[in-house]
């Protein structure tokens, strides 16, 4: 293992420790997110996201479902899981794992259509529990593909609470 996903595994595992889950009485969230996508290489195009963000899971794990889109045509449904762990009161760090089904458009070719996104969100919880927060994410085939370029997106993401949702 790289020094780099070393010192990453340390500083997750440390963050975990220091947190809590999110209260259990938390609705579902339906987030909305605009940003850039593959904003550290040369395909850079704005991105929307809309993701359906489930109340329930197991212990600390939660489902999503989502889709993302560029202006060049890109698109990539996926689904996947989230843990809300709360720092302080107010704070909430979101990692995210998914896998989908990606359509390059006119955008990056990243090698296959089955792509897995891996991410994590830092957001402000609002005492209504919405939230608005800044959500890092990278797409890669993980080498199931001819190549695998892999793309990064930085967004802002705002999610509201949906009452009465799963």
């Amino acid at each position: 293992m790289g020094r780099f996903a070393c010192a990453a595994a340390i500083i997750v595992a440390a963050i975990v420790g220091l947190c809590s889950p999110v209260r259990a009485e938390d609705p579902g969230l339906l987030a909305f997110g605009a940003g850039a996508y593959d904003f550290l290489h040369n395909y850079t195009a704005p991105e929307f996201r809309a993701e359906y963000r489930f109340a329930h899971g197991l212990f600390v794990f939660k489902p999503l479902v989502g889709v993302l889109g560029t202006d060049k045509g890109s698109a990539y449904v996926y689904g996947g899981l989230r843990a809300d762990l709360v720092l302080a009161q107010h704070f909430v760090i979101m990692p995210v794992a998914t896998v989908g089904y990606y359509n390059r458009g006119g955008g990056k070719d990243l090698g296959s259509p089955v792509e897995f996104k891996t991410g994590a969100e830092f957001a402000y919880r609002f005492d209504n529990a919405s939230r608005l927060g800044i959500a890092f994410d990278h797409i890669s085939n993980a080498d199931l593909g001819r190549r695998n370029p892999g793309t990064e997106s930085l967004m802002l993401v705002y999610s509201l609470p949906i009452a009465g949702a799963p």
